[in-house]
This record gives C-alpha cells, structure tokens and sequence, in this order.
C-alpha cells in the first residue's frame, strides 16, 4: 500500500519543522509506501521556505499563490497525491503523526475501507468548553439527519481510498470541507471506522483558526447534502 499524507499549510512556521519531522520519522507498518503532500496555501510567514528547504524525497510541496482556504489546498493535494489511500494531517502539532497507524491497522486488517480518528477532550487539552459543544453539536446534526452514529465528524484525522476522496467531489473551499466529506460518505451509506486519538488543542494566540461561523456553515453543508438523497458510488 501507498499512503499519501495530506498537509495543508497556512502561516504555520512556528510548528512545521518539527510537524514535518515527526511526519517523516513515523515507523510504518511494513509493506507501506509514504508520501507526504504540502500545499502551502499563501502563506505570508516563512512556511513555503521551511517545506522548500526540506530535502527528504518522500515530500512533495505544490504552493498556492493565494489562500484559498484548507478545503482548497486538500483538494489541490489530493489531485497531486499518487498513493492507493490518503490521510490528512494538519502542520499544527494538535494532532500526533505518530498515531496514523493505527488508523492504518483496521485497513490492512480488511476491516475497514474508511476510518476517523475520534478525539477525546478533556480539560488539558480542549481549546475551550464552546469549541467542544459546536464538535458535539454539529456531530449530533450529522447522527440525526443520516441516522448514524458517528463520535467526531471535525476530526482532521480521515483516512479512505485515494480515488474515493476524488470521486466525493468536495468543492468546499474552507473548514466546511470536513462536514462535506462525512456528509457525503453518511450518504452513501459509508460508515467511518473510528479509532481514538489524542488531541492537544491550540489556543487563538498559538494560531486557532476555527470560528463558530464555521460550525454553522458545517450544519448548513449537513443539511444540503442530506437533502440530496443517498447516492452510490460510481
């Protein structure tokens, strides 16, 4: 199997580095190819220069002349990526790369086809009691208008075939992306396999990004796609 690691990079200098290197020093499951695809999406610190500088032949980086949000730049990895499955995996460090094997495990097991990483908050590591209740409420949306039950829809951590991803046409531009992914596998029928992750939360001073606007916007993409009637692949 190849696996194409998905890092979308807005203005994220003060943890790419080091993002990039455990991204890199992850111990793979033998047998699993990796290739790791930035696109840095108009930045305007020194991230386009910290991906050009690294050297390891396993990363491809693809920059965006402007930002375009960070639906834009998946989208703009995932038609560069080359690999059989993809795994998205933010440069900000709330997230450990070196958990993605075990998203990898129910896949090589012949388990699962998709799977989320599901987070647990707690009080060291939740951004703030509001951020947790806008997860939670629009999860909750989503179990209630496709009957499912699902723990975290705005996980990062998704991992699903190359070829699904492009096939699900996500043509949100922002954080909408990840209500538009799970709403559209929710309505296909595809259940995410989930496997818990940890999860260290950035506060708006560290580079925070989501807004409450966003968790309205991703109940709204919920209710469009719901509204399409199930639809399967192909």
């Amino acid at each position: 199997m190849k696996l194409s690691i998905l890092v979308p990079v807005y203005n994220e200098a003060a943890t790419l580095e080091r993002s990039l290197g455990r991204i890199l020093g992850v111990q793979w499951p033998a047998g699993v190819e990796v290739e790791v695809v930035a696109v840095d999406d108009g930045s305007q610190d020194e991230s386009l220069a910290i991906l050009r500088a690294v050297s390891d032949p396993r990363l491809v980086v693809s920059p965006h002349q402007r930002n375009q949000g960070k639906g834009a730049a998946i989208r703009t990895a995932s038609q560069v990526a080359t690999g059989d499955y993809l795994v998205i995996c933010d440069a900000d460090l709330e997230y450990s790369p070196e958990e993605i094997p075990s998203l990898l495990a129910p896949v090589l097991a012949g388990e699962a086809t998709v799977v989320y990483g599901s987070r647990t908050f707690n009080s060291h590591t939740a951004y703030s009691f509001l951020y947790v209740l806008g997860n939670r409420g629009v999860t909750l949306a989503a179990n209630i208008l496709f009957n499912s039950y699902i723990s975290d829809l705005e996980t990062c951590f998704k991992l699903m075939p190359l070829d699904l991803y492009r096939d699900l046409d996500i043509n949100s531009a922002g954080f909408g992306m990840e209500a538009e992914i799970t709403g559209k596998l929710l309505r296909r029928g595809v259940r995410p396999y989930e496997v818990p992750i940890s999860y260290r939360a950035r506060s708006r001073e560290e580079g925070k990004k989501l807004t409450w606007r966003d968790g309205v916007e991703a109940v709204w993409i919920l209710g469009r796609e719901r509204t399409r009637g199930r639809r399967t692949r192909g």
